[in-house]
């Protein structure tokens, strides 16, 4: 069997069989079966013997596939972003901010004030011309904390610096490469089956808002990949807790009189291991014990996903709401399965062996990561309001040391500016409006002369180039509508499913926080954020179409919508890279007025 095709993984199919012993009929005609000759004795050894001829992707170990195809979706979508990256030769939307800041923080340590303009040229048109060194002395108030413009420099360190615009964009197509790889890894934790990590891979690669936010030196790319790896992390926890837990159940019940009782167990939850089984090798009782079983509050993948997560927060603060949203689901992860394995304090446990000592050690690593992103800030006395306490006696957070009175200081500014900015922007997009791609951002438009590309086939027809920030809309329509019936199917039909919080989380920590700032200016690509998880969410409702229907009505269904998604990705793909097309073909894309 193909792989892509199995429904699970063989970690998903330990459930014990028992022995089936053949009926009276059975038995008797197998007593009347004639005796087999010594040529058909002979002919079943040689088949025996004879190795079956197999298709080399047989051959290899599931392990070994479920890398091998998230690595082929990585290779894929890099194409996808890779492919003319240097285009447009300018400076484009929000890297006027963000990449000449890189450049300056590689070249002097700290983010420098740029001139405006030079001999009335704009600053981005001569640095675009390669004009590169025309950054002042005095250092630059920047809104946002300074990792993602390390991490766009490193991207100008390895491809050429700044005179190149592949370079400026070539750490954000990394970014949303390695996006494409942990997504179908995170889609292997949670449904146990290769052919929707190759889904889900699939749509993280074809999706317009993924290309985009890959193909432009900002920083938001940076946030989403970064907290897609802290998932992936505190789904390894998972796993990890559960197994040391029903280790540590397995010991306990083995001990006489631990166990206090026995819960029947409903259809639903019979898929856990432990218990007594019925026929179909399904446990049908829970074992209680008495105890709360053991502290699985520390794990180095817990350690590795606060790390991300203070990385994440130390490209923009948004950060802080996915470290709040996984932390809490990742304890309550834990206090799930210590009532599923069947211990009876869970709940205590919980607050105190989960929650307590996961957060005693989580908060102050993150803290300390979200410090570490601000090292130059310490480092260089010239650094924006590095001495604003020594020059402000008296103000401030008085009883702190100087430098980080001035760094609170800075941040206290940093905040003021963002809960206050409320100026208007044609591209401004309402927080509600984001998973339903309705107001998407223009980062670029221009009129090109001649006639090059697709504009030839039209050479009567103005010819443009644009990128236009939009999600491929028929993905983003159906992940909107899968997340309603991903809470119908947890709520209604796989009650208690984990999975479901899983799907969600990404939501609650991208997305619903900014339901508190309606009035506030904010554009669509801040959506990316959320992108894997409205693609899980797709996922989800496959999944559980996969073991509720038929599967010739599985295959109609999942291939039609993954051929629909692909062919909308491959007419949008144009106005995504900024290919010269006619003006006629662009206006054919904006299907809502609200998209011009």
């Amino acid at each position: 069997m193909n792989p892509l095709d199995e429904t699970d993984s063989p970690a998903e199919g330990g459930l014990r069989q028992p022995a089936q012993t053949p009926g009276a009929a059975d038995a008797s005609s197998a007593l009347a079966a004639p005796a087999p000759t010594a040529s058909a004795l002979v002919a079943t050894a040689i088949a025996a013997t004879t190795p079956r001829r197999s298709r080399p992707w047989d051959r290899l170990s599931y392990r070994a596939q479920c890398w091998i195809v998230p690595t082929l979706m990585a290779l894929f979508g890099g194409f996808l972003r890779f492919f003319r990256l240097g285009t447009p030769h300018s400076i484009t939307f929000d890297e006027t901010y963000y990449v000449k800041d890189a450049w300056s923080m590689m070249m002097t340590g700290e983010a420098r004030n740029w001139p405006k303009a030079i001999d009335g040229i704009k600053i981005d048109t001569l640095f675009a011309q390669g004009q590169i060194y025309l950054y002042q002395s005095d250092a630059e108030y920047i809104v946002h904390p300074p990792f993602g413009k390390w991490l766009i420099s490193i991207g100008l360190k390895l491809f050429g610096g700044a005179t190149n615009p592949f370079a400026w964009r070539a750490s954000s197509a990394i970014a949303g490469t390695i996006a494409i790889l942990l997504i179908c890894r995170v889609a292997l934790h949670l449904f146990h089956n290769l052919t929707l990590a190759a889904m889900a891979g699939l749509l993280m690669s074809v999706d317009g808002a993924g290309i985009t936010m890959s193909r432009i030196g900002i920083l938001d790319i940076f946030i989403m990949v970064l907290v897609l790896g802290a998932f992936l992390c505190l789904l390894n926890h998972r796993d990890w807790a559960l197994k040391r837990l029903e280790a540590a159940h397995e010991r306990d019940v083995a001990i006489p009189g631990n166990v206090i009782r026995t819960v029947a167990l409903k259809p639903r939850e019979r898929r856990g291991e432990g218990g007594a089984y019925d026929s179909s090798g399904k446990p049908m009782v829970r074992l209680v014990v008495a105890s709360s079983g053991p502290v699985v509050a520390f794990s180095w993948w817990r350690v590795g996903a606060t790390v991300l997560l203070g990385l994440a927060t130390g490209v923009k603060w948004s950060g802080t709401y996915f470290f709040a949203a996984f932390a809490v689901a990742s304890v309550l992860w834990d206090g799930y399965n210590r009532r599923r394995v069947g211990y009876r304090r869970w709940f205590g446990a919980l607050v105190a062996k989960d929650g307590l000592l996961a957060a005693l050690y989580m908060v102050p690593m993150y803290i300390g990561t979200y410090f570490l992103d601000w090292l130059n800030w310490f480092i260089h006395p010239d650094s924006y309001m590095h001495n604003w306490a020594a020059t402000h006696p008296g103000e401030g957070v008085t009883w702190l040391p100087e430098g980080l009175r001035s760094f609170v200081q800075y941040h206290i500014t940093m905040w003021k500016f963002h809960t206050s900015l409320d100026s208007p922007h044609a591209y401004k997009a309402n927080p509600l409006t984001w998973p339903l791609q309705t107001r998407p951002t223009s980062f670029y438009w221009q009129k090109v002369q001649g006639h090059p590309g697709l504009c030839s086939t039209q050479p009567g027809s103005q010819c443009v180039s644009a990128i236009t920030s939009l999600g491929n809309p028929v993905l983003w329509w159906v992940a909107t509508a899968s997340l309603v019936l991903t809470l119908i199917i947890a709520i209604i039909v796989r009650r208690g499913d984990w999975r479901a919080l899983a799907v969600w989380i990404g939501l609650v920590g991208g997305w619903m926080p900014w339901w508190l700032y309606l009035n506030r200016t904010t554009f669509t690509f801040y959506s990316i954020v959320i992108l894997p998880w409205m693609i899980l969410a797709i996922c989800y409702v496959l999944d559980w179409m996969r073991t509720n229907m038929s599967r010739f009505a599985y295959r109609w269904i999942a291939g039609g919508t993954m051929t629909v998604i692909v062919l909308v990705s491959v007419y949008f793909y144009p106005i995504w890279t900024a290919m010269p097309i006619p003006y006629d073909f662009w206006l054919q894309h904006m299907w809502l007025h609200s998209w011009i």
